[in-house]
């Protein structure tokens, strides 16, 4: 810890070695959003109920509005910015525009997110993708297409 309260923290952020200096109770959405700019991950609730802050740690996915920034030094982040780029979708981002699975677009980062980390669990039926996106929300009510995107994936 500096003079100052500020916390060294180093990590992987997107596949890139990162080293910043967080205050104490800065959330990892808020090192992501106002500190580096990645406004990707959403600010939705800040209460961990809607999953518009999800990203992926170490592979798991974890609400980071939850989440103080020090706690994650030394893991490997993952945002919305990390995983495709236009040219080149991830292939569940091409599977939610293929399914129209997005209307106003501010859940998607996280719920894409939340579908890669749920894709790694291997669904082996849609209620099982329904259930493990349950964290997510979507105001505009996309869920079945949101579930059809991740359901051509695994293989349902």
């Amino acid at each position: 810890m500096s003079d100052d309260g500020r916390i060294a923290l180093s990590l992987t952020l997107n596949g890139q070695p990162l080293e910043v200096d967080v205050a104490p109770c800065d959330t990892l959405l808020d090192l992501l959003r106002d500190q580096l700019g990645l406004t990707g991950t959403k600010k939705g609730c800040d209460m961990g109920a809607c999953g518009a802050c999800t990203v992926l740690a170490n592979g798991r996915r974890i609400k980071s509005c939850l989440a103080l920034a020090a706690a994650y030094d030394g893991e490997a982040i993952i945002t919305i910015e990390g995983i495709g780029t236009l040219e080149h979708p991830h292939p569940l981002q091409a599977a939610f525009i293929r399914h129209d699975a997005l209307q106003c677009g501010y859940c998607t980062p996280g719920q894409i997110l939340s579908g890669i980390a749920l894709l790694e669990d291997k669904p082996r039926a849609l209620a099982a993708i329904s259930e493990g996106m349950s964290g997510n929300l979507c105001r505009c009510g996309a869920y079945p297409n949101i579930v059809a995107a991740i359901a051509e994936l695994a293989g349902l």
